[in-house]
């Protein structure tokens, strides 16, 4: 049924979407640390190699004259790591320069003002390529005496981050395929949770459809039985004739309770049958509007009807004046006494017709107006009772018009009444 499958359906999204949620920020969690790591390592590395560029210049500074072994404070294990030496004017004093391809941009950021000191910076350097080359650099300050000189050490990580990136690109393609594989299995699994759920269901339709059909025939034979009591002529006490009328004015409802419910187990096990036929739209509300009037008489309502003219469609008869009578009879029911309900027909095109009930009763919240087509919701539900109301006329109306391929909206406001637009179509595919 429907109603599995979009719980299904539902189930599948909620389970989807909290995998997702997870797997995101489990990739941005590895990343942060695959980043954190690398670049810790790198910048300890960095360091090292300028403590060693420091001691070893100030130990020149020192002992001009002596011999120093820069191997032993400086090991360049690649070309990739590079040092420049300077004085605060600016002066180069030694170096070992980086790749020319990036020599001329990090010159520009070996000034004071981009550095604390000890600090270490990632920069990402324009290429001829058009690909950015990453340069991890820091600024050491050698004080000896009343001399200063500042070591700039970096090092070209260009190929670290962009292993970073592949890592990265990798774990989000495996995270989009355990994505799906776990909205499959979760598929899988909201279908087995809905199996039991589905089998009561069906057992719940089975039983209200025997229930309602076994139901009929005694209510059929109450009623006839409180028909011959109404009309025997040796009751004439007033209380016995009021009780019998009780009787009669329940059994009704009770009859047309069993009707609602005959009809919604009907629909469910899609046996509803219908009798498609030309008919009249505008023949139809006129005869509802008229057969309701008295009903609206009694509570001091104007029903009034408006342009009304002949409309041919393809429908089941009965079953389109059933729809148009509850929600004529709504309309009624929930308008206090001296309101107003018009039934009119609306615009009509070459495939569609409308018509609408308006009424100037208690209104919808919205936060009901998505609900009252469930079966058996009601907004107010003492005034329901009140009303004789038991909840399933919409939803019958809206079976009604599944069967016909129509829709229904409702517009409305608490306090200002509320106003039902159905639309049908002209022809039904046969």
């Amino acid at each position: 049924m429907e109603i599995f499958r979009s719980s299904r359906l539902r189930l599948t999204l909620v389970y989807a979407i909290i995998m997702g949620i997870f797997l995101i920020l489990l990739i941005f969690l590895v990343h942060k640390s695959m980043d954190w790591a690398m670049f810790s390592e790198q910048a300890h590395e960095i360091s090292d190699a300028a403590d060693g560029v420091a001691e070893a210049q100030a130990y020149h500074i020192r002992h001009p004259n002596a011999a120093v072994d820069e191997n032993r404070y400086y090991k360049n294990t690649n070309d990739r790591l590079f040092f420049y030496i300077f004085t605060p004017d600016g002066q180069l004093l030694d170096f070992v320069r980086a790749s020319f391809r990036i020599e001329p941009f990090i010159l520009e950021f070996m000034t004071p003002e981009k550095f604390k000191d000890a600090e270490v910076k990632v920069f990402d350097l324009p290429s001829e390529s058009g690909r950015l080359i990453n340069v991890m650099m820091t600024m050491k300050t050698i004080q000896v005496d009343d001399m200063e000189q500042l070591v700039y050490v970096g090092k070209d990580v260009t190929a670290l981050y962009s292993g970073l990136q592949k890592a990265t690109y990798i774990l989000i393609f495996l995270g989009l395929i355990a994505l799906i594989i776990a909205s499959v299995f979760g598929h899988i699994m909201a279908g087995r949770a809905i199996i039991p759920l589905k089998e009561a269901y069906e057992k719940q339709k089975q039983f209200a459809a025997d229930a309602s059909h076994e139901l009929r025939t005694p209510l059929a034979v109450v009623m006839a039985s409180a028909d011959l009591l109404m009309a025997d002529p040796s009751i004439d006490n007033p209380f016995l004739k009021e009780v019998i009328g009780d009787v009669k004015s329940e059994v009704k409802k009770m009859t047309q309770l069993v009707s609602d419910l005959l009809m919604v187990a009907r629909s469910d096990n899609n046996a509803l049958k219908v009798k498609i036929q030309r008919v009249d739209l505008g023949d139809l509300l006129e005869q509802n509007v008229r057969m309701m009037t008295p009903l609206a008489e009694k509570k001091e309502i104007s029903l009034v009807g408006g342009n009304f003219r002949k409309v041919m469609i393809d429908c089941d008869e009965q079953k389109i004046k059933q729809l148009i009578l509850i929600l004529v009879d709504n309309a009624i029911k929930y308008t206090p006494n001296g309101g107003n309900v018009t039934v009119e027909m609306g615009e009509e095109t070459a495939q569609k017709v409308y018509f609408s009930v308006k009424d100037s009763g208690i209104g919808i919240a919205p936060e009901d107006q998505k609900k009252i087509f469930e079966r058996f919701y009601r907004v107010d539900k003492a005034r329901s009772r009140e009303m004789g109301g038991n909840g399933l006329g919409l939803s019958i109306a809206t079976e009604i018009l599944r069967i016909h391929s129509g829709k229904i909206f409702v517009d409305s406001e608490p306090g200002h009444g509320t106003t039902f637009t159905v639309e049908l179509k002209l022809n039904l595919e046969k």
